[in-house]
């Protein structure tokens, strides 16, 4: 028997009873007594004989019948059944289809939460649910293409919010390697909008890095009226140059006396390492004097209306601009970029020390990161050298402009 043609396919009749024509290697059309025509592939796997759906005709041509027989054929050459294989390929559209880009970005946010601060991940949920699930949430994230996400950002990007717009991206970048991972996805798509949108902005926090000008502003502080607490926080803040919010948020039960050192244990540190900061004399003796006047709260600076929270987190910006200091010229965080430049490019300290004690990840030849000892002794005399240079510079007379 020769093999079946789309003639006689087209007009094979039905009978009182099913019926097959075969086209050869395990293909044939089942016509059925209404009249309806069905593609079916016999085959044998594990000795037992099956039959494997291939369509309806004419939805399926000849053709297109032959193809799927061949490829089913292909997968039973590799040791697979292909009634599974179809099974399984089903499923798996299933749960694609069951994936969308919110349930999936949704499950990768619950992991990173045993990683990350609770701040941060509220922050990136907010983001999320502001600028990317109302667009493409309800989407597969399997079928979602590189213009359609570009669409999405560039809604950010052109209300101005270009900082955020890198920040989702750089998100749902990471959204599809855990789809990818997890074997939901094909690819991250992120990669394929590269040049597609504005470089983010670098922008540096102001501040004060030439010796003169800083030894000003050390001189105003130390004029600064109204609350000792606020003086003392600035006072101390360009001696220790850890982050404001580290600062702020300090504790007494930290400051090791016997050691002259303030230990900050890792869960208020950016890093999320334990950081120690050598204390200097003049740090010592910033603190010994408001001691006495916050050792009742936890806090070393706790906040002005209440002795059981910690500082705002403007009142050192609050100060300093009371002091002609505005935003663009010097801020709270700014201290660190000005103990980085001078202690680099004045003291000529070792810049491995330098970015140690601003708590940066550094590591060493072998690529291992410094624990929080690390060069301890070192960094000891070189926050006592930092210390006297800043005495220094408040000594030093403005020079005439004449």
């Amino acid at each position: 028997m020769g093999k079946l043609t789309a003639i006689a396919v087209k007009n094979a009749k039905s009978k009182d009873k099913p019926y097959k024509k075969f086209d050869g290697d395990g293909l044939f059309l089942l016509i059925q007594p209404d009249g309806k025509k069905y593609w079916r592939w016999r085959y044998t796997y594990n000795g037992k004989q099956r039959e494997l759906s291939m369509g309806v005709y004419p939805r399926v041509s000849l053709a297109d019948a032959r193809k799927k027989a061949e490829s089913a054929r292909d997968t039973l050459y590799e040791g697979i059944d292909p009634s599974h294989k179809r099974k399984m390929d089903k499923r798996r559209q299933q749960l694609l289809v069951e994936h969308t880009f919110e349930r999936v970005a949704r499950e990768w946010l619950e992991r990173k939460a045993e990683e990350w601060k609770p701040t941060n991940t509220t922050l990136v949920t907010g983001h999320l649910e502001r600028n990317i699930f109302p667009w493409i949430g309800d989407r597969p994230i399997a079928e979602i293409t590189p213009p359609e996400l570009l669409q999405v950002l560039r809604m950010i990007e052109n209300r101005g919010a270009v900082e955020v717009c890198a920040r989702m991206r750089s998100t749902c970048g990471a959204i599809f390697r855990y789809a990818v991972a997890c074997g939901i996805a094909e690819r991250d798509i992120t990669a394929d909008l590269r040049g597609a949108l504005k470089p983010r902005r670098r922008n540096h926090r102001p501040a004060i890095v030439d010796p003169e000008g800083f030894g000003q502003l050390l001189r105003a502080i130390d004029s600064l009226e109204g609350s000792l607490i606020v003086r003392s926080a600035l006072q101390l803040l360009p001696h220790v140059f850890i982050r404001p919010g580290e600062l702020r948020k300090g504790e007494w039960s930290e400051i090791n006396w016997e050691a002259e050192q303030w230990e900050i244990p890792a869960e208020r540190m950016k890093m999320d390492i334990p950081h120690i900061v050598p204390l200097s004399r003049q740090s010592l003796k910033i603190l010994e004097s408001l001691y006495p006047l916050t050792c009742q709260s936890k806090y070393i600076f706790p906040s002005l209306r209440s002795a059981k929270r910690p500082m705002s987190d403007m009142a050192l910006t609050t100060a300093l601009r009371r002091l002609g200091y505005e935003q663009g010229t010097h801020t709270p965080h700014g201290f660190r970029a000005s103990a980085r430049t001078l202690l680099d490019e004045v003291l000529r300290e070792r810049i491995d020390l330098v970015e140690h004690q601003l708590a940066h990840n550094v590591r060493d030849a072998l690529g291992r990161a410094y624990n929080r000892t690390s060069h301890i002794e070192a960094r000891r005399e070189m926050m006592q050298r930092w210390s006297d240079y800043l005495e220094e510079l408040k000594s030093t007379p403005l020079r005439s402009n004449d």
